[in-house]
């Protein structure tokens, strides 16, 4: 090999090692606006003065002080992160700006400006965070038990004079950026993007099933009959009781238990 391919070769590792240290000299820099997180983000501002004021405090997380610290214990060691080099954020933080995110439906963008973070900062916080919350789905909402059924049964019956049901069943669309080569699979009939929310819910508001997920175009009645609950419904392992009369009715005999959803769910009955 000559002297002039060597040289070659010498002055192309110097120019790549000095493009490699640039980069991690950008990587490393942090806007001036953000390296004051600590001292003026609203982590640092505000948490605490909501933690002294309960109706504040649920205002903005959309959640009590005792379902904060609730959640925080059941998540903080998955979203633990430890950093080198820079201060760490702290999961009760990490917590803090996804319950805001979703509670409030802001941008990355404007987040960045209160909490004093960088936008892929927040976006990975969001992710990381909602997958541990999603990890919690079934202890969170378990499948119920029969016992379960009947106790959900006796409070329809109470709030809303309705015996024999187990359960409100409804679809919700909600909003999304059309993803990258979706073609029309999340364009539903309102004329937006869209995936689709399918929940029941008892008598007091709370579910007690949820699949999300679903593309926008599909109707509810499609949603339901490809979920799992349908699936489980069909092959009689929800541990739903036996019928049973109406109250004060002895000539019709056992009616079985029911689910209530509007007509648009008619092409699965």
């Amino acid at each position: 090999m000559n002297t002039r391919v060597l040289l070659l070769y010498g002055a192309y590792y110097i120019i790549k090692k000095r493009k490699n240290r640039k980069l991690k000299k950008r990587r490393m820099w942090v806007h001036p606006l953000l390296a004051q997180r600590i001292l003026k983000g609203s982590f640092s501002t505000m948490y605490g003065d909501l933690r002294d004021n309960e109706n504040k405090f649920f205002n903005y997380f959309r959640m009590s002080i005792k379902s904060f610290d609730e959640l925080l214990s059941k998540l903080e060691s998955g979203i633990k992160v430890s950093n080198s080099g820079r201060p760490s954020i702290s999961p009760t933080e990490r917590l803090c700006v996804t319950l805001r995110y979703l509670a409030s439906g802001n941008t990355f963008t404007d987040l960045q400006y209160s909490y004093r973070m960088g936008i892929s900062t927040i976006s990975g916080i969001v992710e990381d965070v909602c997958e541990q919350i999603w990890k919690m789905k079934s202890e969170c909402i378990p499948l119920p038990t029969e016992e379960k059924w009947r106790e959900i049964s006796l409070d329809f019956e109470k709030n809303t004079n309705f015996p024999n049901c187990i359960g409100a069943l409804d679809g919700k669309h909600i909003r999304v950026i059309k993803p990258i080569k979706s073609g029309s699979l999340f364009y539903n009939y309102k004329h937006y993007y869209s995936i689709v929310l399918m929940a029941i819910c008892d008598a007091n508001y709370c579910f007690t099933f949820v699949d999300v997920g679903a593309y926008g175009k599909f109707s509810d009645s499609s949603v339901f009959k490809n979920g799992k609950f349908f699936e489980k419904l069909e092959n009689e392992t929800l541990s739903i009781p036996q019928p049973k009369p109406l109250p004060g009715d002895n000539e019709n005999g056992p009616l079985p238990y029911v689910i209530l959803a509007d007509e648009v769910m008619t092409g699965t009955t």
